[in-house]
């Protein structure tokens, strides 16, 4: 029999790393808690919870389309397995699209977010001990609408962290426990004050958080104010770097005192108390290693520049003429205390002889001329004032109200700033392509900001996931360089899967569906994420 009599026309879907993102989705009802909050109301076939389904995967799809560019996404995926068998590519339209984004906005992003990760919290899936809250904004382009009735955020220049201070603006604000799992998320306005926005975010997770356990909030040094740390009072805990503007800080972190080496060898650290702000506190100064090596180049650019500018500098005021000796010493001394990074290699105060009116030429024999005095000096680098600055470019202070805290132990949770770090890394990613968003709508703007961060949830948590599981089976799969790895990106998961497809063949009369390039470490995957991805693989 010819190949062509059995292979159904235009039944070469992809399904790809697809199933386990719908698999995912669906083992946190995410759909079915939409829907019951957000019901349809209108005639289209796709319910909110379905169309935001398929926004999730289109946002986890990594290919070269962006977001917004929505239903071209389904041309030729396996749509009926990842939904329903009476849906179709069409049915994603940007009308749907748009009316779900209205509704999630219309109902709130934040709370409907709230919404879906309680399930997560109330049966304790992952424990939260960690909570990373950190902001990040995204430049928009274009000019935006504000007929939102809920509207809360402007879009407007801000501080850009991308540098485009050129585009308007707006601010995500993010909370994640240690695992890199979103646990909270807000948008602001673009030229939103960290300071608050910090705050607003650590209240909100208190607030949604029900747990017997001691959590901790680890937040960068935009948190720490005196304002905020007298907000959260005592009983609340944090841990924050402290910014180098508090002159307590700036002394603390010139100490003399001898360090004690952390159980991270690149580190060593020295401890004090401090009330800041009215509220005991353990300040920990930490020196690396690594740090001082990475910024002793620029610190000696940094000298040089400076060391030629107190140069110049030197020149006026070995150019400036005093009426008399005392004058010139004094003014000599003020320069000097001015210019501490250097010293005199040499000085004195000269005299010279001047005419009392400037005129060219020589002067006469019989001409009245006038005494005046001069700085005449030379500078060298101040080594004992470099070397001490130089000793202190590794260090940094953190601080942390749980006075049970070990300094490693401070070390380690704030270096778990990095997980929220990372999650911003990842819905900035060119493969996602949400940043570059040309909504007109502000309201739909904030809508999206929380699909990006529901993108991150179902990808996170599917990592947590596979590697608890593989952690647990003492089981591994090969990563990007053969070796056996029990802590696989999820990105590095997505590829492995892209060659997988379903095809449709007429077999006897009857038309049968296939999954095809499935491998045993494909299937090890699947069962490791549970039934409700291996229903789309058809295991």
């Amino acid at each position: 029999m010819d190949f062509d009599d059995i292979f159904v026309s235009g039944s070469d879907r992809t399904i790809g790393h697809l199933g386990l993102v719908a698999g995912c989705y669906d083992s946190l009802k995410i759909s079915e808690i939409v829907d019951n909050l957000i019901p349809k109301n209108g005639q289209h076939k796709l319910t909110h919870g379905d169309a935001l389904k398929g926004m999730v995967i289109n946002g986890l799809g990594y290919i070269e389309r962006r977001l917004y560019l929505f239903p071209g996404f389904f041309t030729d995926i396996a749509v009926e397995r990842l939904f329903h068998q009476d849906v179709c590519e069409t049915n994603f339209n940007d009308d749907v699209i748009g009316r779900t984004l209205d509704t999630i906005h219309a109902y709130g992003e934040t709370e409907l977010f709230n919404q879906i990760i309680l399930p997560s919290l109330e049966n304790e899936e992952f424990s939260i001990h960690l909570v990373n809250a950190d902001t990040t904004n995204f430049s928009v382009y274009g000019e935006y609408d504000g007929e939102s009735q809920s509207q809360e955020i402007s879009i407007t220049h801000g501080h850009p962290k991308d540098g485009r201070w050129d585009l308007k603006r707006f601010s995500l604000g993010m909370a994640t426990n240690q695992y890199g799992i979103p646990l909270m998320l807000q948008t602001f306005s673009g030229n939103e004050s960290d300071k608050k926005a910090l705050l607003e975010i650590i209240n909100k997770v208190r607030m949604n958080l029900n747990t017997g356990e001691k959590v901790i909030h680890v937040a960068d040094a935009a948190f720490y104010t005196e304002d905020n740390i007298q907000t959260l009072g005592l009983h609340t805990f944090w841990v924050s770097r402290v910014p180098m503007t508090i002159s307590e800080a700036i002394v603390l972190r010139n100490t003399s005192e001898l360090f004690i080496p952390c159980k991270d060898e690149r580190y060593s650290w020295f401890t004090a108390k401090s009330e800041y702000a009215g509220i005991p506190q353990n300040w920990t100064v930490f020196h690396s290693n690594e740090q001082q090596k990475k910024k002793e180049p620029d610190f000696e650019k940094r000298i040089l520049i400076e060391f030629e500018k107190t140069k110049k500098s030197l020149k006026h005021l070995c150019s400036q003429r005093f009426a008399c000796e005392p004058d010139a010493k004094m003014v000599a001394e003020e320069w000097i205390q001015n210019h501490p990074k250097v010293i005199f290699s040499s000085f004195t105060i000269d005299q010279v002889r001047e005419r009392l009116e400037k005129k060219r030429g020589r002067p006469k024999k019989d001409e009245q001329l006038v005494t005046k005095f001069i700085v005449n000096a030379e500078i060298s680098l101040n080594q004992v004032l470099i070397e001490q600055e130089r000793s202190i470019l590794g260090r940094f202070i953190l601080a942390t109200n749980d006075l049970d805290l070990d300094p490693d132990t401070s070390l380690s949770y704030y270096k778990g700033q990095s997980q929220v770090e990372k999650g911003f890394r990842f819905l900035k990613d060119k493969t996602f392509r949400v940043s570059d968003v040309f909504l007109k709508n502000i309201g739909r703007i904030q809508a999206l900001a929380m699909v990006m961060v529901l993108c991150l949830y179902v990808y996170a948590v599917a990592e947590y996931r596979l590697r608890k599981g593989l952690r647990e089976a003492n089981e591994t799969i090969p990563d990007q360089t053969g070796k056996p790895t029990q802590k696989p990106t999820m990105r590095w998961i997505f590829f492995l899967f892209r060659r997988v497809k379903e095809i449709s063949l007429r077999i006897e009369g009857m038309i049968v569906t296939k999954v095809l390039n499935l491998n045993d470490i494909l299937i090890k995957i699947i069962r490791f994420l549970g039934p409700h991805c291996e229903k789309y693989y058809s295991l």
